[in-house]
């Protein structure tokens, strides 16, 4: 046989197309050469699939050897074709006759140069759309634990070249990677609770609105006042990631180089960028994109404090996400798409020196100087955050008299019930609504109606602002308990726009 055909992945965003990788072993001088857009990384596996054949107890053939990784138009980037393309020459050059078929598996892994397998990013995303092909998958043994996650997959795992050899020759056959037992309840994990941060009873009921129905959330309070402790413990009264949601959230996150997404598994992302990231950090990209901040904290909160800090171009790239759910990355040769419904929690100070409405410490801020800080925020990106709070300075010396406010669980059961009810009702949260939705199931009062009509005409609310407001009160009234929107679910409503 001079032909062998083995197939693999590419990763583009959350996909992971079909690679077929094509191994023709001919006559003539001895050559290596591998077409089909490899980049750089690629190109080097010849050196490594030379070395690692050698080392494994082949003669590497001394033949003319062309390596095609189709389709042609599809860039090629990593060291995870080197196992596919090792075992093609091994097949196509007659060095090792296989006993399994092996169309029915797909292989990706990095050779060290003695033959062992080196792990790879990107295996879980690879894993979820390797399960269509309803083919085998054979992986180094550092990436079959995260690829095990994925059901109906099974998943093979090897520590060298030679046990897939093995494998296909019907020697030895590798080891089936078992679905480890998920991690424990992280919430148990964390010493967070909202009984921790005393007073601000205003801004805890504005997180529970926000919790209920997924809202964002922008806060404004002098520094000190338990803006960061209460995003921090927001996570506490949200139900956690169902089995699909966690494993889009590691996918997203095997794509990175961090390894922390199997231990993390099921938990609620919280992104806490500093404000000097740039745009390409928390939207994504790069010459080969990666997600960003914005991705990375998909099912879960971007938190970004001291937003006025922020880069005003950083903080104009989060409006389309914030409509959208999703961020395209367009390259010159293809576009990579990731999602990014993330809840948005953000927090700055009243003036650039802190101390607007202090009433102990004076602000030296002049008028325009506060105006330029508040307008960091433009009015587009303002109108897509559903609350806004002013959150109160509390004294020190009064702080140990004031007695602890409810638990996380108590908040938490009351959030879980609005939400069960919102998906009884529309099968989605309020968060999602879209317009036609909102004239369906957010039934409201006449009085209601006339209050919202008057408040809209005074604060001159946008078409957008107006169908917020509506899915704000339908959270305040879930959480009521109550199936129509009433004057005081609008009211309150109304008042977490009137900031600003």
């Amino acid at each position: 046989m001079s032909l062998a055909k083995l197939y693999s992945r590419a990763i583009r965003g959350m996909q992971a197309p079909e690679v077929i990788v094509e191994v023709h072993v001919t006559g003539g001088l001895p050559s290596f050469s591998i077409v089909g857009l490899p980049d750089t990384e690629v190109k080097e596996s010849r050196d490594r699939v030379r070395s690692a054949i050698s080392m494994s107890g082949y003669n590497f053939p001394a033949r003319r050897i062309t390596v095609n990784l189709a389709p042609a138009d599809l860039p090629k980037e990593s060291g995870r074709y080197d196992l596919p393309i090792a075992l093609g020459v091994l097949i196509a050059s007659g060095l090792i006759q296989p006993e399994l078929d092996y169309s029915q598996f797909e292989f990706a892994g990095e050779l060290a140069l003695d033959g062992t397998l080196r792990k790879i990013h990107g295996a879980l995303a690879m894993a979820c759309t390797a399960k269509e092909s309803k083919r085998g998958f054979i992986l180094p043994i550092d990436n079959a634990v995260e690829a095990s996650y994925v059901d109906n997959l099974a998943v093979y795992k090897a520590k060298c070249l030679n046990e897939v050899v093995a494998h296909l020759c019907s020697q030895n056959n590798l080891a089936l990677e078992i679905k480890d037992q998920l991690p424990e309840n992280w919430l148990s994990s964390l010493n967070l609770d909202f009984n921790q941060v005393k007073g601000q009873l205003s801004v805890k009921t504005a997180l529970e609105v926000a919790a209920a129905g997924r809202h964002s959330l922008l806060m404004i309070g002098n520094p000190g006042c338990g803006k960061s402790m209460l995003s921090e413990r927001l996570i506490t009264i949200l139900p956690g990631l169902t089995n699909s949601q966690a494993l889009e959230t590691a996918s997203i996150h095997s794509l990175t180089r961090h390894d922390t997404y199997l231990s993390n598994w099921g938990k609620i992302p919280f992104r806490n960028p500093h404000h000097s990231s740039s745009a390409v950090a928390i939207v994504g990209g790069g010459s080969n994109p990666k997600p960003g901040e914005i991705s990375l904290a998909h099912n879960g909160i971007l938190f970004m404090d001291e937003i006025p800090e922020f880069d005003r171009k950083v903080l104009e790239v989060l409006r389309e996400p914030l409509e959208t759910k999703k961020v395209s990355i367009s390259r010159a040769n293809y576009k990579v798409e990731y999602p990014a419904d993330f809840q948005l929690i953000a927090a700055m100070n009243p003036c650039p020196c802190g101390n607007r409405g202090h009433p102990q410490n004076l602000c030296k801020c002049s008028v325009e100087q506060v105006a330029r800080y508040q307008s960091k925020i433009s009015a587009p990106l303002l109108d897509r955050i559903d609350l806004v709070v002013q959150m109160p300075h509390l004294n020190p010396e009064d702080l140990h008299l004031m007695p602890q406010g409810e638990c996380s669980e108590t908040i938490r059961g009351r959030v879980l019930k609005a939400r069960e009810l919102q998906l009884n009702r529309q099968n989605k949260l309020n968060y999602a609504l879209n317009n036609d939705e909102i004239e369906l199931f957010c039934l409201i009062e006449p009085k209601a109606q006339d209050l919202l009509k008057t408040a809209s005409t005074r604060l001159g609310l946008s078409a957008r602002s107006y169908y917020r407001v509506l899915k704000v009160s339908r959270s305040i009234a879930d959480l009521a308990g109550s199936e129509v929107i009433s004057m005081p679910h609008i009211a309150q409503s109304i008042q977490y726009r009137d900031i600003l």
